[in-house]
C-alpha cells in the first residue's frame, strides 16, 4: 500500500497543478474589452488605422478640422505627440484626477478605445 501512496499522490498533484492552469485565469488571456463581453484588439496599435479613427470620431469636433478649442488641436501631430508622451492625452481619457474630463460633457470612450490609445503610447506614439 505504501508503495502505491507516493505515486497516487504525485498524479494527484499533476492532475491539481492541470486544473488550476486550464479555466480559472482565463480571463488574463483575453485583452480588456469594452464592458459588455466583447474583446478588444490591442495588438499593435497604429496612429493611421487604430488611433486616428477613435480621434476623429470622438475628439475632432473640438481639437481638429480647425477647431482647437482650449487651444489643443489634435490633428496637429507634433501637438499629439507632446500630448501622448507626457501623460496628457491619457489622463484626458481616463478622467485621471487632475486633467480635465474629455470629451468635454460627453460620456469617457470606451475601455476598448483607451486601450487601444494606451497600447499606441506604449508603443511610442509613433505617426505609423
Amino acid at each position: 500500500m505504501k508503495k502505491l501512496l507516493l505515486p497516487a499522490m504525485g498524479l494527484a498533484a499533476f492532475c491539481l497543478y492541470l486544473v488550476a492552469c486550464s479555466k480559472a485565469h482565463e480571463s488574463d488571456l483575453v485583452k480588456n474589452g469594452n464592458g459588455n463581453g466583447n474583446t478588444c484588439d490591442t495588438v499593435n496599435m497604429t496612429y493611421t488605422a487604430n488611433v486616428l479613427p477613435i480621434l476623429q470620431n470622438n475628439c475632432y469636433p473640438c481639437h481638429g478640422n480647425g477647431q482647437n478649442m482650449g487651444g489643443v488641436q489634435l490633428d496637429n501631430f507634433a501637438t499629439l505627440e507632446t500630448l501622448a508622451h507626457n501623460g496628457t492625452l491619457y489622463g484626458v481619457i481616463t478622467h485621471a484626477s487632475g486633467y480635465p474630463a474629455m470629451p468635454e460633457g460627453g460620456a469617457k470612450l470606451s475601455d476598448c478605445d483607451i486601450n487601444k490609445i494606451q497600447d499606441w503610447i506604449n508603443r511610442g506614439a509613433q505617426n505609423n
